[in-house]
């Protein structure tokens, strides 16, 4: 059995796309995974599998919450080890910085470097940002809501198959801690 967690993307946020946490922990019990939790309203779910891969995983959640709420919802899945490794990788100083400052975009496919070429860093400091494997890591000292670099960073858009959905730090580190629990 891995352990994963199911980062649902637009869900709960302004009014629209409502999916109760405590249903849709009876959907992915539904389908047959175990040890399901959720974290928070904006759509986290931690799960146990001895099937499948994270792309065929995001894609059934996918298909089954479409399904049981009437409106598309993008899902990644990501397992423990890939959740811990990039919470240790982080090229800024986490652990001196509000949980607010600090945030990651995951995708769900590897993103060239190219895309973000045309972003003028020293007109965003002192915001950053830097690449990881299948993430983006961004710095922005006054919280995401007053960030003109995540504004920018949103504007190119990706390809229409790769999904992105970002998480604060604290979201970041509760959902390795989630994770392992069963790992």
């Amino acid at each position: 059995m891995t352990t994963y967690a199911a980062l649902l993307r637009g869900i709960n946020v302004g009014g629209g796309k409502k999916v109760p946490m405590a249903e849709l922990r009876t959907l992915v019990e539904g389908l047959g995974h175990t040890g399901v939790r959720t974290y928070l309203q904006s759509g986290q779910a931690v799960f146990a599998s001895g099937r499948g891969d994270e792309e065929s995983l995001a894609a059934e959640l996918a298909g089954a919450v479409g399904k049981r709420f009437g409106f598309p919802v993008d899902v990644i899945v990501r397992d423990h080890a890939y959740l811990r490794a990039v919470a240790e990788a982080c090229p800024f100083p986490a652990a001196e910085l509000e949980g607010r400052q600090l945030h990651v975009t995951y995708y769900s496919a590897p993103v060239d470097a190219a895309r973000f070429a045309g972003i003028d860093r020293a007109a965003h400091l002192p915001e950053e940002f830097r690449l990881g494997d299948r993430a983006l890591y961004l710095y922005a000292p006054d919280g995401l809501g007053r960030s003109r670099l995540a504004e920018r960073l949103s504007g190119p858009r990706l390809n229409k198959d790769v999904i992105a959905t970002s998480r604060n730090w604290n979201t970041v580190l509760k959902l390795v801690e989630l994770t392992a629990q069963d790992a």
